[in-house]
Formats: C-alpha cells, sequence, structure tokens
C-alpha cells in the first residue's frame, strides 16, 4: 500500500491550510502575530510573550515574510525559497512558547509554499509543543501532523499523533483510517482493527454515525493481513451497519474467502445472498455468484431451486441463456423435478420409520429446495432429535426454514447453536434475521 494520502479521497494534505487558518485567523498561508514592541510590553505590566532575541529576528524576517505571503504559485515558492534559510539563522533565538507559537507558524507557512513536508510538519509540532494553541485547535493540529508523518511514510509517528485525535472523536473521518492503516503498515493489523473499533464506540458514544469508510477499511486490512476470525468479524459488522445489496454481497464474500467452506456450506451461503437481496447488486459482480449458488444446489439433488436460481439469474441479466453451463444445468435440473417431487411422500414416511436422522434430513433438505419450509422445518427437527446427523448443518438450515416463515425469534435460536465453519455464516444469518425482524 502506498503512504500517500490519495486512497483517502479528498487529499488531507490539501485541507492542511484552510484547517490551520482556523488556528491562525487568515485564508492562506500563516499568520504572524505582532511581536511586542518596548511601549507595548510596558503597558502589559512587563510581562512579555516574546523574547528580545526573537523580537529582533522576527523584525527582520517579517518584512520578507510578508511579501511573500502576499504572492502565489512559482513566485510565492521562489520568494518561500529564499526564506528557508532564514528561518534555520533564526532558530536558536525562540526562548519562550509564545516564540515557539509564531516559528512553528512560519515554518509551517514556508514548508507549504516551497512543498517542503518536513518543514510543514516541524512547524505544526513546534505549534503544539509550544502550548499557546487554543484547546479547541490542539486536535486540528495534531490531525495535521499524524497527516504529515503518514505521507512521509513515518507510521510510528503517526501512529503517535492521531491515537489521542482519534480517540477524542475527532471530525474529519480520515483520522482514523489512517491510524488503522499506520498500524497495518507496521506490521500490527490487529491494532488498527481495535483503533478503528474504539473510533466507532467514541462516534457513537457522542451520538453520531460511524462512517461506512471505515468498516470496509477494516475489512480490507483484515483480509490483507489473513485474520479470518477478524475478517468474518467485520464482513458482520459492514452489513448489520449499512445493509445495501453490494454490501451484503460483500459480507457474504468476505466471510466464504476467509472459511474452508464445501459446496454444502456454499450453497447455504448462496441462499443467504438470494434473501439478503446481495444477488440484486449490479449484475456484473453477481454472475460468479448465481454460478457458484447453481453449482452448489447440483441440479441433481435441489433441480427446483436450481431452475429458481436460473431463472432469477437471467431476469437480473447476470447469467445468459446462450451460456452452456446456464442451459445444461437448468435442461438437467427439468428432467428430475417431477420425479423428485412424486419421491416426497415416501421419503417422509422413510424418515418417520428410520433410526436415525439421515433420512429426515434429506427430507427436510427436499421440502426446503421447493420452498416447503413448514414441512422442512417439521423434518429439520426430527433429523436432530434423532441424530446421526451433520448437526450445524441441519441447525443451519432450521433456522432458514424458520426464517422463510418470519420466526425471527425461532430462527436466531437455532442460528445461535450452530458451531464450527458454519458460526460465521450464522452469524450473518444472525444479522439479516434481526434486520428482517426490525422490519428492514
Amino acid at each position: 500500500m502506498r503512504g500517500s494520502f490519495g486512497k483517502f479521497g479528498k487529499s488531507a494534505a490539501a485541507r492542511a491550510a484552510l484547517g490551520l487558518a482556523i488556528v491562525t485567523g487568515v485564508a492562506a498561508g500563516g499568520f504572524v502575530p505582532a511581536v511586542a514592541s518596548a511601549k507595548e510590553k510596558e503597558a502589559k505590566g512587563g510581562k512579555v510573550s516574546n523574547s528580545p532575541e526573537f523580537v529582533k529576528a522576527a523584525q527582520a524576517f517579517q518584512p520578507a515574510f510578508t511579501a511573500a505571503q502576499g504572492q502565489t504559485g512559482d513566485a510565492q515558492k521562489t520568494a518561500g525559497q529564499a526564506l528557508v534559510p532564514q528561518l534555520a539563522a533564526i532558530q536558536p533565538n525562540v526562548k519562550t512558547p509564545a516564540d515557539q507559537i509564531i516559528f512553528g507558524q512560519w515554518q509551517q507557512s514556508v514548508g507549504n509554499w516551497v512543498g517542503d513536508g518536513a518543514l510543514v510538519r516541524t512547524g505544526l509540532q513546534n505549534m503544539l509543543d509550544s502550548g499557546q494553541l487554543p484547546a479547541d485547535k490542539v486536535s486540528l493540529v495534531q490531525f495535521f501532523i499524524g497527516a504529515k508523518a503518514y505521507e512521509a511514510k513515518d507510521y510510528a509517528g503517526a501512529i503517535k499523533a492521531l491515537q489521542p485525535v482519534v480517540a477524542a472523536n475527532y471530525t474529519d473521518d480520515v483520522a482514523a483510517e489512517m491510524l488503522a492503516e499506520s498500524y497495518a503498515q507496521t506490521g500490527n493489523p490487529k491494532a488498527g482493527l481495535d483503533a478503528l473499533k474504539q473510533a466507532i464506540a467514541a462516534r457513537k458514544a457522542a451520538g453520531g454515525v460511524a462512517p461506512e469508510a471505515w468498516y470496509s477499511r477494516a475489512n480490507r486490512i483484515a483480509y490483507n493481513g489473513k485474520l479470518n476470525a477478524e475478517t468474518g468479524e467485520w464482513a458482520i459488522m459492514l452489513a448489520q451497519a449499512y445493509p445495501t445489496s453490494l454490501n451484503w454481497l460483500g459480507a457474504t464474500q468476505l466471510v466464504r474467502n476467509s472459511s474452508q467452506f464445501t459446496a454444502q456450506e456454499n450453497l447455504d451461503l448462496g441462499r443467504l445472498m438470494d434473501r439478503s437481496g446481495a444477488l440484486k447488486a449490479d449484475p456484473k459482480y453477481t454472475e460468479r455468484e448465481y454460478v457458484d449458488y447453481i453449482q452448489a444446489a447440483d441440479a441433481r439433488r435441489n433441480p427446483g431451486e436450481v431452475i429458481k436460481v436460473a431463472q432469477e439469474g437471467l431476469a437480473a441479466g447476470a447469467l445468459k441463456s446462450t451460456d452452456t453451463f446456464v442451459s445444461d444445468a437448468m435442461t438437467q435440473a427439468k428432467g428430475r423435478i417431477a420425479a423428485d417431487k412424486a419421491s416426497l411422500p415416501g421419503l417422509a414416511k422413510d424418515a418417520a420409520a428410520a433410526a436415525n436422522g439421515v433420512t429426515a434430513n434429506a427430507a427436510g433438505d427436499a421440502y426446503l429446495q421447493y420452498g416447503e419450509a413448514a414441512k422442512a422445518e417439521e423434518f429439520y427437527k426430527l433429523a436432530l432429535t434423532k441424530g446421526g446427523i451433520d448437526k450445524d448443518r441441519a441447525l443451519t438450515r432450521l433456522g432458514i426454514a424458520q426464517a422463510d416463515q418470519a420466526k425471527w425469534a425461532d430462527a436466531k435460536a437455532s442460528f445461535a447453536q450452530v458451531t464450527g465453519i458454519r458460526a460465521p455464516m450464522a452469524k450473518l444469518w444472525t444479522v439479516w434475521v434481526d434486520q428482517k425482524a426490525a422490519g428492514k
């Protein structure tokens, strides 16, 4: 990843001049407060804000600085370059906090004019270290220090500057993202994810709403860091906070990509994509998902579901009727539906008489694919009672059958019992159930 502001949208560097104008009270460049004259010092009862050494240096420096401040473009850059060595000569005369904040503003302004990020950062740090900033502007300056450190790929410096900013619920959303990325760049992605969690908590505690970008950033950090558990966790959080079709698609994909799913898990994930609206995202993103869903459903095992999904994919424009895979799957499924439906009564009878739950589980699967949720629920419960089956798979599908009947509390209870490889998917199903129960 590049150490730049570009990937955070509007450049933080571009906001620096405007942001510091709030601190200094001018619209561009910088501002030099008047240095107290001898008479002013006397009028203030001897309370001197600036050192004599700095007063003398400032009086010599001020005219050239003011002239440069009034210029633009290349002319300002050229004038600023002439001021850089003068700043170095003045530095030994900085004696008091009042000197330091003025000198820091000079450095920040000249650094901006000549494009010297290191000088800008040094100036900002001097302003902060002076202790003379208004209390409500401290986080602003800390943010820009962190931003310049990040731009320079000084990620440790960025972390130091941005930690208190994010903890204080700073208004610029980019601060939390830069802090998280800085941790990731130093090889500690988990700390970056923790920082985003803290930022979300701080924003919510203040009565605000955490931006979608924070969740997306966390997803990328977790996925790139190969943190499977965290990837699933943040995928769930994204779908929970921003349940758009595209986010549901991304959430289900992240859960799948961070797990070792077989066709059976992928089938139930495809069912979640279908019900959550993930497959209603732009067709260019869903073609592969429709194909995977059809493959997982298998025309030999779930012909009714294969026909349903294929027809939905064609209607959405994600699949093409001329695609050999699609046409073959539909042909095979159509040829099996009549016999498959005819076998259901006998399968149900065998399930009741069987010593274990295998046949009952198969009956539940058969009824679920045809949309007969109540029947499916009945047989999954029977299968779980008799045992001898994949309990987590049966519980997942029991929850789906219950959700299809709007039995939200029952569905949640079933999903809550799912363990093992299916657990992250069950949690994602629970998020969808909660949203449906809330009328979303």
